[in-house]
Parts: C-alpha cells; structure tokens; sequence
C-alpha cells in the first residue's frame, strides 16, 4: 500500500512533500521518544507521533521512514515544515487520537499485505 492510499482512506492533511506519497509503506511505528524511534523503527515505516519539532525530520530521513502522521490535529512547528520540505519527508496531520490512528493504520496495511 502506498502513502497515498494511506493518506486518502484516513483523510490525513498533507503539510508538505505531496510529490512522495507513491512510496510503498512496508510498516509503521508509534512513539514520540526519538531514541526509541531510532532504535526501533524501521526503513519503509511510517511513523505515528505527535512531536512536532525539528528534529522529528531528521530521526525520519536518518531511518528512512516513508513519511511522518502527526496525530490530535498537531501542526509541525514552521522549521519543522521548512525542514522537511528540503529533506522530502512527507508529514500528515490527522485529528485522530493517537491510539486510534495507529490501529486504523494497522487495519488498512494488514489487510492490503
């Protein structure tokens, strides 16, 4: 499945990098502490969280994560927006709660797979 699809059945709002949404989602991760996030996630993920600094980019282009949901309606700081649009790193913005968000993902990967 890839992040468009992802983006359209979950009606996530695009903040920036919209040309990479062809990407293949092999995964996801939740979390929001960065060094487990760069510990455990992994290449090909999609990545839950509702930190919305900076350095939630990096830690997602070090892993090479296929794009970044921000869950609760959270907006990216503007750097965070500017960083990403340089890097290509998708990041979506979902009103969801966090809990819910990762088990809708779940579903739509699962029964893709």
């Amino acid at each position: 499945m890839d992040l468009e699809s992802v983006v359209k059945a979950l009606n996530l709002k695009v903040k920036s990098a919209e040309d990479n949404l062809k990407t293949e989602i092999q995964g996801g991760y939740t979390g929001d502490l960065l060094s487990d996030v760069m510990a455990n996630s992994k290449e090909g993920d999609v990545w839950i969280t509702r930190q919305v600094h900076q350095n939630i980019v990096a830690v997602a282009s070090r892993k090479e994560h296929v794009g970044i949901i921000l869950v609760q309606g959270s907006e990216p700081a503007k750097d965070t927006l500017e960083k990403a649009v340089k890097s290509g790193v998708p990041i979506m913005v979902s009103d969801l709660p966090c809990f819910e968000l990762t088990g809708r993902l779940y579903a739509l990967i699962s029964k893709a797979g």
